[in-house]
């Protein structure tokens, strides 16, 4: 190929650029055409599609369905397989929303970083007692504790 390889009409390929069609996303994945199309209708897939309605699969679609095939070749059922799935997308959501508030955390504890050495040094508290000006006619006392 030449330098337009790992392109689609020049732009970059991503895992989910949908485009191999069914009979190469089947040969890719060691599963049957027929097959793809049950696990679509079950919706543990979901091809992107061309403007005509032909089916296109992603590089993260087939690494699913190969997930799919190993899990039933485990032993588990479609229902069980659609569980799994289902719990790892949570995952993965409860993932990137973790690092969505690390992230924030962060940013802010540097801002609260860059206010605070931009403030004046406070000065140290002192430790004699809250003077207070005496009311007219009252003296004001003042002592030291013993130590």
């Amino acid at each position: 190929m030449t330098g337009r390889r790992g392109h689609l009409g020049g732009e970059p390929l991503t895992p989910q650029a949908a485009v191999y069609v069914i009979s190469v996303a089947a040969e890719l994945s060691g599963l049957h055409p027929q097959t793809l199309r049950t696990y679509e209708r079950l919706g543990l897939i979901t091809p992107g599609r061309t403007g005509g309605g032909g089916r296109r699969y992603s590089y993260a679609d087939i690494e699913r369905l190969r997930e799919i095939a190993d899990l039933t070749a485990a032993g588990i059922g479609i229902e069980g397989v659609r569980r799994i799935l289902d719990l790892e997308r949570a995952v993965q959501a409860v993932q990137a929303r973790n690092e969505e508030l690390v992230a924030e955390l962060e940013a802010t504890r540097e801002a609260l970083r860059q206010a605070l050495a931009q403030q004046p040094p406070a000065q140290p508290a002192s430790r004699l007692p809250a003077l207070r000006t005496p009311p007219p006619g009252q003296s004001l006392v003042i002592w030291r504790r013993g130590g």
